[in-house]
């Protein structure tokens, strides 16, 4: 993996701001190879993705709550649909 870890020493909120963001995107690379090992051991795209969310909101709920983890998941088709989670989508 190309991602290497950092010890950072955060002083501002926009400090914090970026290390979430830089975090998030070193987790992401971590669940990319990974996905891609499960893909060339022949498990297919569409269980992947299940295990991913079951995975993901057992997660939220543990650290969360059922409330606030079902509100954050009822806000999900508007984000969706207004391209958030589109990889292919153009930022301008």
């Amino acid at each position: 993996m190309a991602a290497s870890k950092t010890l950072f020493g955060a002083t501002t909120s926009a400090d914090m701001i970026d290390l979430e963001h830089s975090e998030r995107r070193i987790a992401l690379e971590y669940l990319a190879e990974a996905w891609n090992s499960a893909e060339e051991d022949g498990i297919e795209r569409q269980s992947l993705a299940h295990a991913s969310l079951f995975a993901a909101l057992a997660m939220f709920v543990r650290l969360y709550g059922d409330d606030s983890t079902a509100d954050m998941v009822a806000d999900l088709p508007d984000r969706i649909r207004a391209g958030e989670y589109n990889l292919d989508r153009n930022l301008q």
